[in-house]
């Protein structure tokens, strides 16, 4: 099996990195194995994990966990009344209606969402953003865009638009 920079990811980049090692690792101790797939699943897992800490940070200079800006967003970003039933937030959000629960009665307690009076159903309480929470989500989205921007600023535009479209042909394989 011949060996070329693409196999392991580099594609000529030059600079190793610790997924490089592994594979260096695997091609010596199991040289019937092919471990270039370490090459992109790796890099992927160990980018999710350093993204992560990076987005937590920034939501915690405002106070908020990553589970509370992904509600405040959520309800934002469907446009006024800036309100939404629990059931669409849990839909949206991919989480349990426990979980929505949880999210909103910290957020309500935090004063930046409240539970409105349904007009059409007295058993559901939407969840709309309060004055605050509309002004905190505005300032904390232009900061998570603009720690998106530091996150990704080793790639060029082009090289974004590349990552992107084939992160989105792996991930609609996924979504059965």
């Amino acid at each position: 099996m011949g060996r070329t920079d693409a196999d392991d990811g580099r594609a000529g980049e030059g600079t190793a990195d610790f997924v490089d090692e592994v594979i260096e690792q695997w091609r010596r101790e199991r040289p019937d194995l092919d471990p270039s797939p370490i090459a992109v699943v790796g890099r992927i897992s160990r980018a999710s994990r350093a993204i992560d800490v990076r987005l937590r940070e920034r939501y915690a200079t405002f106070g908020l966990g990553e589970g509370d800006f992904d509600l405040l967003v959520t309800v934002r970003r469907n446009g006024p009344p800036y309100r939404l039933t629990p059931t669409q937030l849990g839909t949206r959000m991919m989480i349990t209606s426990g979980a929505v629960t949880k999210r909103v009665d910290r957020l309500a307690e935090m004063g930046l969402v409240r539970r409105a009076v349904s007009e059409g159903d007295a058993r559901s309480l939407p969840v709309e953003l309060t004055d605050a929470g509309l002004a905190l989500t505005g300032k904390a989205m232009a900061a998570h865009m603009a720690n998106e921007e530091r996150i990704l600023a080793a790639l060029t535009p082009a090289e974004r638009t590349q990552l992107a479209g084939l992160l989105r042909k792996l991930l609609v394989s996924f979504e059965l």
